[in-house]
């Protein structure tokens, strides 16, 4: 059977039963086309390579757990992750962390698993996410560990935090001796369970769907740094001189000591450059200007309040200049009213007070009156961050707002996993891609309605997809499946009468019920099947025909 580990009295938060509770047992290997793996109860990898449906296989052990696994009270479920096509991290749940070389697996016959790195690295955990990349002729393994630890400080919440704590093992030469070593290790600490969280293919960042923040601890070494971050902020003088501008001309005002003088002043104008110089003093304003002037009409004169007011007639008439001189920050630009007000007209076409301005328009945008009680998402909200791997620090944040998060699923497994997030009534599929800054998640895929249809289903726990978008299923906890295809064009051209219409494609849902009264423990989707793991039977459903 498979060796699937109860929650115990004292495992009993939310973030618990999401974690280890609703844990997938059934481990797709995207390397390798319909390739599953799940651990059963003697600590064995079961494999099952699907080539032909004709000829199924029975599963096979392709590796053993060292640890006798039943001597342990507080462990967890054990975990695999396929890092590459010949690496994979395994943890057996006591909290002890495998890395494994594999060969090529999927019934090819140089698949041997051997360990090359075996180590234990605390509180058990589970395997949340891996990578394998090579970085300056170094092959290493990045590894990231999820666990639910008890929080004495918590007296409020739920008594516990998550913590994320990323590893990165390398191969490590020691006079001739190749080893695998720990190289670095970084804790993550958050009070919700991560949605989503996955190391990026170089190794250099992190990105993590989350209903509460995550964030890095620090040790010792970084908390001077902290220290200079808060002192430079409380460093932030005044400004060092003031400008407004009009469609013609540019003015600025400089605030100065009471001892200067007319004579101790010094300004100097050219078409591109500025130069103010108070006494002896290195220039208090110098450099070029963010477009031409006509120098020979600027002046300057002292008011009464000690103040330096200098007048610049633009070349250019028009244009608003964003900013005085080029890359100076210590100026602040003043706006007028009725600058401010035209500014505000000009955005105003980004923004509407009506719900549907234009309710003509074919897609009206959903109403929220015609929501129900099940469309409504629990969470205020989760969101979407990017951490740096080597500053520690957030790059990116996307709070998502009430587009749900509903699963994830490998389509490449050189990329990222992909995350599917509810849009109105509909799902739509997103691929990161951490090595395009301007491009950094894309839409690739839509499943028309998923968001709407899987709201209803009161009893789901785990939702797939097919990596060639062909299908969405989902799975309750016991016996019912439901798969829902992409629209097709049909053979025959129906008729919606109601609207006086054709209708040439229609998208086709299915139910499937399994022969079986033991709980669902694992659930995945390939291109043509769906694989669902109970206590002791593996269904294959075929979904598409291999064509």
């Amino acid at each position: 059977a498979v060796a699937e580990v109860k929650l115990r009295d004292d495992q009993y938060t939310l973030d618990h039963m999401r974690a280890f509770g609703m844990y997938n047992y059934l481990h797709l290997d995207s390397w390798y086309q319909d390739n599953v793996y799940y651990v059963d109860q003697f600590g064995r990898i079961m494999n099952l390579s699907v080539t032909l449906d004709t000829a199924l296989q029975k599963p096979r052990e392709v590796f053993r757990l060292p640890t006798d696994l039943t001597a342990y009270d507080n462990r967890l479920c054990a975990s695999i992750h396929f890092s590459s096509s010949t690496w994979v991290t395994l943890s057996d749940g006591t909290g002890r962390l495998y890395l494994i070389k594999s060969g090529k697996r999927g019934n090819s016959t140089s698949e041997k698993w051997e360990i090359v790195f075996n180590e234990e690295l605390g509180s058990p955990f589970i395997i949340a996410h891996s990578v394998s990349f090579v970085k300056s002729d170094m092959h290493s393994v990045a590894v990231l560990l999820l666990r639910v630890e008890k929080d004495e400080l918590d007296t409020k919440g739920s008594g516990f935090h998550i913590t994320l704590e990323w590893v990165t093992i390398a191969e490590i030469s020691k006079e001739g001796d190749h080893r695998y070593e720990v190289l670095k290790r970084r804790v993550l600490q958050g009070k919700s369970v991560p949605h989503y969280a996955a190391i990026e293919p170089s190794g250099d960042g992190l990105m993590i769907v989350s209903y509460k923040p995550f964030k890095f601890m620090q040790g010792e070494d970084n908390k001077s740094e902290e220290n200079d971050d808060a002192e430079a902020t409380k460093e932030k003088k005044d400004p060092l001189y003031y400008w407004q501008q009009t469609e013609d001309d540019v003015t600025i005002t400089v605030h100065f000591p009471e001892d200067i003088t007319k004579d101790d002043i010094k300004v100097r104008f050219s078409p591109d450059n500025i130069c103010v110089i108070l006494r002896d003093q290195p220039p208090l304003m110098e450099g070029k200007l963010y477009s031409s002037v006509d120098h020979e009409s600027c002046t300057w004169i002292i008011r009464e309040n000690k103040s330096l007011e200098i007048s610049l007639i633009k070349k250019n008439e028009g244009p608003r200049w964003p900013e005085l001189i080029v890359g100076d920050t210590r100026g602040e630009v003043v706006m007028d009213s009725s600058q401010c007000s035209e500014i505000a007209e000009s955005l105003m076409h980004l923004t509407s007070e009506v719900m549907n301005p234009n309710p003509e328009k074919e897609n009206p945008p959903c109403n929220a009156q015609e929501l129900e009680e099940c469309d409504a998402f629990l969470e205020d909200s989760a969101s979407l961050c990017r951490f740096d791997g080597d500053t520690l620090k957030v790059t990116h944040v996307i709070n998502l707002g009430s587009n749900q998060y509903l699963f994830s699923v490998v389509v490449d497994p050189k990329e990222m996993p992909c995350f599917c997030l509810r849009h109105d009534v509909d799902a739509l599929l997103w691929q990161p891609h951490s090595d395009q800054p301007e491009n950094m998640w894309e839409h690739i895929a839509t499943f028309n309605a998923l968001g709407y249809v899987q709201a209803s289903k009161q009893d789901k726990k785990f939702m797939a997809c097919a990596p060639d978008y062909s299908f969405a299923a989902l799975c309750e906890c016991l016996r019912r499946i439901f798969i829902y295809r992409q629209p097709t064009p049909l053979a025959t051209v129906l008729y919606n009468r109601k609207e006086g219409r054709q209708v040439g494609q229609v998208a086709k849902q299915l139910v499937t019920t399994l022969e079986a009264n033991d709980p669902i423990l694992g659930f995945q989707a390939t291109s043509e099947r769906l694989f669902v793991l109970t206590t002791k039977t593996l269904f294959l459903i075929k979904v598409n025909s291999g064509n």
